[in-house]
């Protein structure tokens, strides 16, 4: 009988005090207002770690949303990801008071050199003795190119062609600069390093130019777990080459498994194999004790979403919170001088009633469960083993209250039924269960002991 597949399980996070569930900071008992108190992550790690979490995901943006309404200001009242601090700078923190748990921090590819964030990554690598990813992402806010000088965004598949020689040269620097005994540390002839085994990279491409060496000596996993969250096909090719775990979605279970299938047929051309990429999924889990406790809360949830927080997210392209119920969409388009292709899902002979009724309350699409602790695991099984989803990004609609409910109240279920992880203890072999580096048929290997360092990758991007 074949091993049952086991749930990879991510606490969706930020460095901020409103992420994806819009409004619900205010809620009574939510610490979302505790982000620039060092004791908030210091509490949520020791919550994931003891609760049989594998790792928290920490999302980032480096600008503000201010397409809706013309400006930032809807996004700033509601704390919709402003303030935001970096997400790198938590992670020691957590790191000291767990053992087991990871940690896939986002950094985009777009705005700042290869050079000083391959340091950051290997220092972080060591600073938790292998517990780091990357979630690799291009950036995509019109605000965050004016933030780095730029009078508006990169194009979309430019950006992707910029990320692949990122790439390039972040792994020449943890793979190719230094040997695995490059350190001696011999005090008798006060030999640290030996110079013979670091070597310059002296990368010299269309978008960076890069000396080298490395400045950190390797670390347990050298390049940490490759995270990316894509579904566009300049993504689907780059997840192909680079990703280990990818972050993605779809509005249906036969949405969901085209994009695994494209991904990993782009995977299989770059001479990968099938299972070096696992899928997680962005998952919505409200349990109670009680089926009459778990839809109170999923209630509270609900009411207390914020509407505007959604359509300053979404970055609509006009305000139908500005129009009367009963006009219909595709009116408001021509009256807010907007295109009739920019109608939202609901289509343009809906009303501006029933498009701001369904974004109240129709967000949270197929990943989705609301029930006891064995309505919840039977479904998460579903997800499994019908769609094929290898993990989750718990979604938090309270903190710390979502993570204590599925640790305390799910995973005992999942565990009896042997769903979880167990092991590590690097990221790398929690996730994959096998060593803490990269395998050898994945790109970054070409580099590694120096060699290939003066030969050019084929970009992937034309």
């Amino acid at each position: 009988m074949a091993e049952r597949k086991k749930l990879i399980l991510n606490l969706f996070e930020m460095n901020t005090v409103s992420h994806i569930t819009h409004g619900l900071w205010s809620l009574p008992g939510n610490n979302r207002h505790r982000i620039n108190d060092i004791s908030y992550w210091i509490e949520l790690a020791q919550i994931l770690e003891h609760g049989g979490f594998d790792g928290v995901f920490l999302a980032d943006v480096v600008g503000a949303y201010d397409v809706f309404r013309g400006g930032p200001e809807t996004a700033i009242r509601e704390g919709l990801q402003i303030p935001s601090n970096d997400p790198l700078l938590v992670i020691p923190a957590m790191a000291a008071v767990t053992e087991r748990l990871g940690f896939g921090v986002t950094f985009s590819t777009s705005y700042e050199p290869p050079f000083s964030f391959a340091r950051r990554m290997s220092t972080l690598d060591h600073l938790t003795r292998g517990r780091v990813g990357w979630n690799i992402v291009t950036s995509y806010l019109p605000n965050a190119a004016r933030n780095f000088g730029l009078a508006d965004e990169i194009p979309h598949d430019r950006r992707y062609a910029i990320a692949d020689e990122f790439l390039d040269v972040v792994y020449k620097l943890w793979e190719g600069s230094w040997d695995d005994d490059a350190v001696i540390a011999d005090a008798a002839t006060r030999t640290y390093t030996d110079p013979s085994k670091v070597r310059y990279v002296d990368h010299v491409g269309e978008n960076f130019r890069v000396a080298g060496p490395h400045l950190s000596q390797p670390s347990p996993q050298r390049t940490p777990v490759l995270y990316q969250a894509t579904g566009s096909p300049a993504g689907i090719e780059f997840a192909g080459r680079h990703a280990e775990l990818v972050f993605t979605g779809g509005r249906s279970t036969a949405d969901f498994i085209r994009n695994v299938e494209q991904m990993r047929a782009a995977a299989a051309r770059q001479g990968r194999g099938a299972d070096d990429l696992r899928f997680i999924v962005q998952a919505g889990v409200v349990v109670g004790r009680t089926e009459d406790e778990a839809a109170d809360k999923w209630r509270t949830y609900r009411e207390n979403t914020s509407v505007d927080g959604i359509l300053a997210h979404a970055g609509f392209p006009f305000d139908p919170t500005a129009f009367p119920r009963e006009t219909l969409v595709r009116d408001a388009l021509a009256q807010a001088g907007v295109a009739a292709d920019a109608a939202p899902p609901t289509g343009p002979d809906a009303t501006i009633g029933e498009l701001l009724d369904g974004i109240a309350t129709g967000r949270e699409g197929r990943f989705f469960v609301a029930g006891t602790p064995t309505v919840v695991a039977d479904e998460i099984e579903r997800w499994l083993d019908e769609d094929g989803i290898d993990g989750i990004n718990l979604r938090q609609y309270h903190s710390f209250d979502t993570a204590r409910d599925f640790a305390e109240l799910v995973v005992p279920e999942l565990r009896k039924r042997g769903r979880l992880l167990e092991g590590g203890p690097t990221l790398r072999e929690r996730l994959f269960e096998r060593g803490p580096r990269l395998p050898e048929n994945h790109i970054a290997a070409r580099y590694r002991g120096g060699a290939n360092l003066d030969v050019p990758v084929a970009p992937l991007f034309g």
